[in-house]
């Protein structure tokens, strides 16, 4: 990886001038950091060569858009292109939109990570989650979140069995495949702790008896940015745990008018699920593509790149608290999977900015004085991308 040219050797001590120019015309996928030209023949997931995604939307460069143009594919990883193709278009079926929450999802299960997402309520995060659930195969559930709820209420309690006179575990509703915490920050922390340990083990202690949680396991946890009476926020340390941060906004005028017409017809869910969404692949198949995810190749340069995006963030002036190692590892995994998703062998670093924001925005911090004057997160994420080189070999 080339060296930095000396007019970017400060950059992590003072912020781009309002007009720099971006290093790249088009934002990426999920977020608009701009990660320097797409080499020629570049794609993204679900791209194919006539520009069109895979839902059958044309690049437009808003965010869920991809470039236009495809590099070079491996035989290899052809199948999980075709699998992620045909995933986003049954979720389609049934829902509508929502780009960033579908491509964040779906590249959080493959990278063995989980979602935060902040919405606020009615953008369909249930009948996603119960899509998602019928297309892949996998069993869902879902978690309303309140202040009463207590840790047992989630991962299962032991139970007197009268006739065997004995206890015996009965599993709470975590015990699913594809679990939607509904409103995670209106439980006390306790309950939070509860759910993490989940998130990161695998599997349930009660007693001493370890009880395992069913693979694949992706959390899609909900709150809303709106609402703040009565909740408890997610400490750092809690945060850090998911993999992306994802921000869900309302839809389009085009796309809101098709969700009226699509779910204004009174007809049960259940029935339309198993009427017009299809199965295309099962639990089995799932973590055979996350092992062959984890083999995408990863250059020393661009782990050189992700290295110092994260330890940037870490004296960036704008920020009181920087990125953690995990968050280097949430980057390096997410690429990989965004990789297979192409069809690729290899990542490239438009891989790794279009998932930067979400991996990121959510592990640092704002100083006191950068949120008085109104700054966000991902604008100095965005600065701060933009001020390192991006590797060319």
């Amino acid at each position: 990886m080339s060296s930095v040219p000396p007019e970017n050797q400060n950059t992590p001590k003072q912020r781009p001038s309002e007009g720099q120019p971006s290093q790249a015309e088009k934002p990426p996928m999920f977020s608009q950091t701009g990660a320097g030209q797409s080499a020629p023949g570049q794609s993204a997931p679900g791209q194919s060569a006539s520009g069109q995604s895979a839902s059958g939307q044309s690049a437009s460069g808003q965010v869920g858009a991809a470039p236009t143009s495809v590099r070079a594919t491996s035989p290899k990883f052809i199948p999980v292109q075709r699998l992620y193709e045909r995933i986003s278009d049954e979720i389609s079926k049934l829902f509508v939109g929502q780009d960033e929450l579908v491509l964040g999802s779906l590249t959080a299960l493959f990278a063995g990570g989980h979602v935060l997402i902040e919405s606020v309520p009615g953008l369909g995060k249930t009948l996603f989650v119960r899509t998602l659930g019928r297309v892949l195969g996998c069993e869902c559930g879902r978690i309303q979140f309140t202040a009463d709820l207590m840790p047992s209420d989630i991962t299962g309690a032991p139970v007197y069995d009268m006739q065997r006179s004995e206890f015996r575990f009965r599993p709470g509703p975590v015990f699913t495949q594809f679990l939607l915490a509904d409103e995670i920050n209106r439980s006390p922390a306790k309950t939070h702790a509860a759910l993490l340990e989940i998130m990161q083990e695998y599997r349930v202690t009660i007693d001493g008896t370890s009880h395992r949680i069913p693979k694949p396991f992706l959390v899609l946890a909900t709150q809303n940015p709106l609402e703040s009476e009565g909740t408890y926020n997610l400490p750092e340390a809690q945060l850090d745990r998911f993999m992306f941060k994802l921000r869900v906004d309302y839809p389009s005028a085009e796309q809101e008018a098709e969700i009226l017409k699509m779910h204004s017809r009174q007809v049960d869910l259940n029935q339309r699920l198993k009427d017009e969404v299809s199965t295309v692949t099962n639990p089995e198949e799932l973590i055979e593509i996350m092992k062959l995810c984890g083999t995408v190749r990863v250059e020393d340069s661009l782990v050189d790149y992700i290295n110092k995006i994260v330890r940037n963030s870490r004296s960036w002036p704008a920020f009181h608290i920087g990125a953690s190692p995990r968050a280097g590892l949430a980057l390096m995994q997410s690429a990989r999977t965004l990789a297979a998703f192409s069809g690729r062998d290899y990542a490239i670093p438009d891989d790794v900015v279009d998932i930067a924001l979400p991996a990121l925005r959510h592990r640092v911090q704002l100083t006191a004085e950068a949120e008085i004057e109104g700054r966000t997160s991902d604008e100095e994420l965005t600065a701060l991308i933009q001020g390192i080189e991006v590797p060319r070999d």
